[in-house]
């Protein structure tokens, strides 16, 4: 059983993020409140890998530290080129990582350091 279940990803800028992320992975974000607490749900439930949210709350600050998050992308080269439309940047262009696949490194609206993993075929 993979042990990660959950994932947040700070923000300042909540509809922002949500747009960048949307257009980047071409889904629909639901927003909700928690309290004081704002977020934008990405896709998932049991069964199918983690899940996680676009998270806006005091004492979350986007950042190039910490956790790095892996989202899978069919196509990097073309996932970069949608992240640099919608106001992110590449940080580590495509690269092989051998018998596991691909992957590449950007910075997303907010400045969080975010990964795209293409698996080995």
């Amino acid at each position: 059983m993979n042990p990660v279940v959950w994932f947040e990803i700070p923000v300042e800028d909540l509809e922002r993020a949500k747009s960048f992320y949307e257009s980047v992975f071409n889904f629909e974000m639901p927003v909700s409140e928690m309290g004081p607490a704002h977020m934008a749900w990405f896709p998932g439930g049991p069964g199918e890998g983690a899940s996680g949210a676009l998270f806006k709350t005091d004492g979350y600050v986007p950042s190039h530290h910490g956790s790095i998050v892996y989202f899978h992308a069919p196509d990097i080269e073309s996932s970069l080129k949608t992240i640099e439309e919608n106001g992110g940047k590449t940080l580590v262009p495509k690269m092989s990582i051998g018998e596991y696949g691909w992957f590449a490194q950007f910075e997303d609206s907010e400045g969080n350091r975010v990964s795209l993993h293409t698996p080995a075929e």
